[in-house]
């Protein structure tokens, strides 16, 4: 083999590139922090427990938009058996009412973009915390 030193040249140079983002970022020696979440303002219970909706709070969202629009399904039964309208602006909003505190702070850091807001109207929040949903 008269082009070792090539081949392992290349393999070295390749595997430097590919890790260099690792190595930069310890290099920088910072992590991002996850954020905090506002508390929500009212409410005693959500409709499922915190550490389900901090991973699947999409699939259930997505699950909520399917059986309103193509089923008519407008109440949900939680894991307790309450029961809550399937709604992200009326049941979602009522409780986590700032939406750039609640929602926004974890979708920038996941760098993810809902289109939530493609047909739901942004909610405002009032200074006394309650939300108006417009119009």
């Amino acid at each position: 083999m008269y082009d070792a030193g090539k081949v392992i040249l290349g393999v070295v140079l390749f595997l430097a590139i590919l890790l260099f983002p690792v190595w930069y970022n310890l290099a920088k020696g910072q992590t991002d922090a996850e954020p905090e979440l506002a508390e929500p303002v009212k409410g005693e219970t959500c409709v499922a427990p915190t550490d389900y909706m901090r991973s699947n709070h999409m699939d259930l969202l997505d699950d909520w938009r399917d059986r309103v629009v193509r089923d008519g399904e407008r109440i949900y039964v939680d894991f307790t058996g309450n029961k809550h309208e399937m709604s992200l602006s009326n049941t979602c909003l009522d409780c986590h009412a700032d939406k750039a505190k609640f929602c926004d702070e974890c979708h920038t850091f996941m760098a993810v973009e809902p289109y939530c807001w493609d047909c739901h109207i942004i909610p405002e929040a009032t200074t006394a915390g309650e939300v108006t949903h417009g119009t």
